[in-house]
């Protein structure tokens, strides 16, 4: 455990970039603009800004994987970029030697800044507030709820990153580390070893909980340590929505042992012990119901595109903890069609495509739905498939031009070499402003990345209730049932107001957990939760990528054909899990890597 194990020794940077201070590992090499370890905690703002290069390092764009968002190596969407980590991701470049998506550094390495500062940014040594006493140790509380509510962010990274099934069915996560690593522990990486998937679970609730008790659920108005200007940082809510998506993990199935769920091979799983399984679901299901009783957690609200790449200063109450990325054009130069002087570089499938259903409820794949396959885009569908997609004929944001993928098309491959192989482009996240990227004149807005949303912890107690006690039980404790929440998502996000299909799906577990999977595609696409979906519910991982073929007959009518653009390899049950970095292994025998690694 390299990252672990080595001491992480920081100078703080006079210069502060974008509210966050700089940090280096050299401490035997002093510039002029540098302070000194001593320095560093004794003076507020560079202690404090220990923490702020932890914030600046887990708070990333939604795109963050070379310029990709991680959607592109799962069936909701695919990549261009074919040197990135999500191409390689997608096409099943993992091996013991290499994991594209790998974290193990980064995430011990956060883990070591954080209990830096514990150890050091709180002490009566350093003041927060000269004049006052009170204000001091008000500040010092909710700086430790941050450090504290970043730690299990950190670690559940790991978790959902490294936690899995092993060759002899066991079910592992990560080594625990709740303290700063010394020289001479580091000097042992064989004293270390993989807690149980369930330990690591119980650790990061127990941080989750602390972090609550010390922050406020929310920040509001002008207090100057619990106002609206620590808007954006940890607060209780966003420590009890990450708890909620830890128990909703430990309760899947992929992360359950061989003597609770049986994994038979790709997308087959045996659940073997029915009465442990359910334990925890039901568990997840009673937390998530707590959650949902909280001040700003009672009302369902949809997302409000524009949230997203136009924000302002009116930050969005549906965001538990996000990115702020400044005023900016870059996702757009990233993602808008090269006709917008953009570079497609993360195009949607139609796979997700199909994964919006009609606005009467039915899936397209229902002729109730009125669903035309020569006429694609008439059938009216939920509002979330234009708050996802761009397709052909549909305007350009605010622009007098619409989306032409046809031969010769001004969108279309024939027209530039960047132009989307699925005759479909990104719409999520994208600024419509006519002529945003027009060359000398580029145009900038406030992005945000939500990472934890109020509409997850709704979604998370929908698919752990339905688990636990069914479609339309109320469980014991709770307030609502998972049929409840469905429809109020279908009817608030989607603009779905028939129940017909709603009831047909409630008539069984089974039916209404692939509904409640489908949800969760198709509200949370490109904010890279598929991928961890697909395997944490042992889906199948090796679906085609399709795309739509639009050519123009003699008539100049569209004409539409669905096909298959690029295959996915991942028909093994070892890609459900993720292989441990082999140096580690390689340098500590206690470090048993995942199934099939």
């Amino acid at each position: 455990m390299k990252e672990m194990m080595k001491r992480f020794r920081y100078i703080i940077v006079l210069a502060w970039v974008t509210g966050i201070v700089s940090a280096c590992t050299d401490l035997d090499t002093k510039m002029n603009n540098q302070w000194s370890v001593d320095d560093t905690w004794t003076n507020a703002e560079k202690a404090q800004g220990v923490l702020l290069s932890v914030y600046q390092d887990v708070l990333t764009v939604p795109d963050a994987w070379d310029g990709n968002f991680l959607d592109a190596a799962t069936d909701n969407a695919m990549t261009r970029v074919y040197d990135s980590s999500v191409y390689r991701a997608g096409q099943g470049g993992f091996s013991r030697t290499n994991n594209p998506l790998g974290n193990w550094s980064a995430c011990y390495d956060q883990l070591q800044r954080i209990h830096t500062f514990l150890d050091n940014g709180l002490t009566d040594e350093i003041r927060y507030s000269i004049s006052s006493d009170e204000i001091d140790q008000a500040y010092k509380k909710r700086l430790r709820g941050e450090a504290i509510f970043l730690r299990a962010w950190c670690s559940f990274n790991l978790l959902r990153m490294y936690g899995g099934k092993t060759d002899n069915g066991q079910v592992l996560g990560y080594p625990i580390v709740t303290h700063y690593i010394t020289p001479e522990e580091a000097a042992h990486p064989e004293s270390f070893s993989r807690d149980s998937y369930e330990d690591c679970v119980k650790q990061i609730c127990y941080d989750c909980d602390e972090a609550m008790a010390l922050l406020p659920l929310t920040y509001s108005g002008g207090d100057a340590i619990l106002g609206d200007q620590a808007f954006g940082r940890a607060s209780g809510l966003s420590a009890a929505a990450l708890k909620v998506r830890t128990l909703l993990y430990a309760a899947s199935p992929a992360y359950q042992p061989d003597n609770i769920v049986r994994l038979n091979g790709m997308g087959d799983y045996t659940v073997l012990d029915e009465t442990a399984y359910q334990a925890k679901w039901e568990r997840a299901a009673n937390y998530a119901d707590e959650v949902l009783a909280m001040s700003g957690m009672t009302n369902y609200s949809a997302l409000v595109p524009k949230n997203l790449y136009d924000g302002g200063d009116d930050q969005s109450t549906e965001f538990l903890f996000r990115t702020f990325m400044g005023r900016n054009h870059g996702l757009e130069q990233r993602h808008y069609p090269p006709f917008y002087f953009g570079n497609a570089q993360t195009t949607p499938s139609q796979n997700l495509a199909d994964a919006f259903p009609a606005k009467n409820g039915f899936p397209i794949t229902d002729a109730r739905s009125l669903y035309d396959e020569t006429f694609p885009y008439d059938c009216q569908r939920d509002n979330r498939f234009n708050v996802n997609l761009y397709y052909q004929g549909r305007q350009f944001g605010a622009n007098s031009s619409y989306i032409d993928v046809t031969p010769g098309g001004k969108d279309s491959g024939y027209m530039n070499v960047n132009a989307t192989r699925t005759g479909y482009y990104l719409a999520k996240f994208m600024n419509t402003v006519a002529d945003f990227l027009k060359p000398l004149e580029e145009q900038d807005s406030r992005h945000y990345n939500p990472m934890l949303r109020k509409a997850e912890v709704w979604l998370n107690f929908a698919e752990a209730s339905n688990e636990a006690f069914g479609p339309k039980v109320v469980g014991p404790g709770c307030t609502k049932s998972a049929y409840d929440v469905i429809k109020t998502i279908r009817e608030k996000s989607g603009g779905i107001t028939d129940v017909t299909y709603l009831d047909e799906m409630a008539a069984s577990k089974e039916t209404f957990r692939t509904l409640i999977q489908n949800e969760r595609r198709i509200e949370f696409a490109f904010e890279n939760q598929r991928f961890w979906d697909l395997r944490r519910w042992l889906l199948p991982l090796n679906e085609p990528i399709y795309g739509m073929k639009v050519t123009r007959d003699s008539s100049g009518d569209d004409e539409f054909e669905v096909v298959k653009v690029e295959d996915r390899p991942l028909n093994d049950v070892r890609y459900y899990y993720m292989p441990l970095p082999y140096l580690e292994v390689q340098k500590n025998p206690n470090l048993i890597n995942n199934k099939g690694w």
